[in-house]
């Protein structure tokens, strides 16, 4: 009976000393072997038959029109249930919500990751890049009474990329703040060789003003320096400043005088240094 639960059937049904049989239509709810009795959802409503009483059972597919509609189903593992429209919808907008969630996602790591790889880059370049003082050397009037010409030896740290000269401002800091840059605009302000009298003669350093500084390429093997101003790793160059034009009150920088310089490139670190003059002067060259 276990396989005609759910089913419609027709039930023949026999009481003890009953000449006749009775006939119950209904669907079959439950059997309860242990209790001998069947529940049955016929057209009178939900019913108990007992199971020694029962003479046949067999399924029916008529039903009469006074069978109640809800009747309960038992699904098996092969019924089939249908999807309707708005489940349909609301799954498609689910995928196109995941669609778009997603590619804003990917577009903003994307984004993060260029941004992540431009200050990286810049970090690593403002971090190794910058100039290195390699010395001071200052240059006195003919009575030798005041230092008039300074050249500052100069090259770029190790590891650091190409210095432009052109964008590199010089700072002297002595009673007030001077911004010294690059003269570029004659043929002499670079060269690459020295006069024989040296180098405080191989330019004219008093034509340079008090906001400008020359340049000489004392080490320029690809000739970047004088072809285009920029200093790579292995060249070096001295850096001309006429301090009759950038100390006026004196004319130069006095015995005993100092005053402090930085070198401030486009790129990385700036280089500092420390200029003083000795108490008497016994060359007109003069290391400081």
């Amino acid at each position: 009976m276990e396989r005609l639960v759910g089913k419609y059937c027709k039930i023949v049904t026999k009481e003890p000393g009953d000449d006749r049989a009775g006939v119950v239509t209904g669907v079959l709810e439950d059997v309860d072997y242990k209790d001998g009795f069947i529940l049955v959802n016929s057209s009178q409503g939900l019913g108990c038959l007992r199971i020694d009483t029962i003479i046949a059972i067999k399924p029916s597919s008529k039903r009469q029109d006074n069978q109640p509609k809800h009747v309960k189903k038992i699904l098996k593992d092969d019924d089939e249930a249908m999807v309707g429209i708005g489940t349909l919808i609301v799954f498609i907008a689910l995928v196109l919500i995941a669609a778009v969630a997603s590619s804003v996602i990917i577009q903003t790591s994307e984004s993060l990751q260029q941004r992540a790889y431009a200050v990286g880059k810049q970090t690593i370049r403002q971090v190794s890049s910058g100039m290195e003082i390699v010395g001071l050397t200052g240059y006195t009037n003919a009575a030798k009474t005041k230092i008039i010409t300074l050249a500052v030896s100069v090259k770029p740290r190790a590891g650091s990329y190409d210095i432009d000269m052109n964008e590199t401002l010089m700072y002297i800091e002595y009673d007030n703040l001077t911004v010294l840059s690059l003269d570029w605009s004659g043929v002499d302000v670079v060269t690459g060789t020295i006069s024989a009298d040296g180098v405080f003669q191989t330019l004219n350093h008093s034509n340079l003003s008090s906001t400008e500084f020359g340049m000489i390429a004392i080490r320029d093997t690809d000739n970047s320096v004088t072809n285009s101003y920029g200093m790579s790793t292995i060249d070096m160059v001295l850096l001309m400043v006429n301090l009759t034009a950038v100390f006026p009150a004196t004319s130069g920088l006095a015995t005993g005088e100092e005053f402090i310089g930085r070198l401030v490139p486009e790129v990385g670190s700036s280089g500092i240094f420390l200029c003083s003059a000795p108490s008497a002067f016994d060359y007109r060259v003069i290391e400081l």
